[in-house]
């Protein structure tokens, strides 16, 4: 099959607590909350982040369950969410400078000339910045 009939919409993660992550997310990444639902009847709340409209770009879904106050394992399978930026060290100088932690500094990948940082959420789900400065595209 080709992509042609297909549309990355979003990525989704399961967070202890919503109001701290949609924090995280916004006024650390400056992601923009798209949109908030509660679904009384399962007891969840579903939040929509990200850099643009849903119908445009992909998002980030933030899913709180809200009879799980022990949060998640995040397990062996999840990668990371990553994020292109510019002037990666001034970005994540500020990051660190407002609380986050940062479990890579900024600096070259190995074996590639792209520089790199990781994040973690307050979950500990790592978010990858990429700068776009350095940022070879294939």
């Amino acid at each position: 099959m080709d992509g042609s009939n297909f549309q990355l919409m979003h990525t989704m993660l399961r967070v202890k607590d919503l109001d701290k992550s949609i924090d995280f997310y916004t006024r650390l990444l400056g992601m923009t909350l798209l949109r908030r639902d509660d679904f009384p009847g399962g007891q969840f709340t579903l939040a929509f982040l990200g850099y643009g409209p849903e119908k445009d770009t992909a998002v980030l879904e933030l899913t709180y369950n809200w009879d799980n106050d022990d949060g998640y394992e995040i397990g062996t399978g999840y990668g990371h969410i990553a994020i292109g930026v510019r002037d990666i060290y001034a970005v994540c100088k500020g990051l660190e400078a407002a609380g986050a932690n940062i479990p890579r500094q900024p600096g070259p990948m190995k074996h590639g000339k792209t520089h790199i940082a990781f994040i973690e959420d307050p979950d500990g789900y790592k978010v990858e910045l990429i700068d776009l400065d350095t940022k070879t595209f294939a």
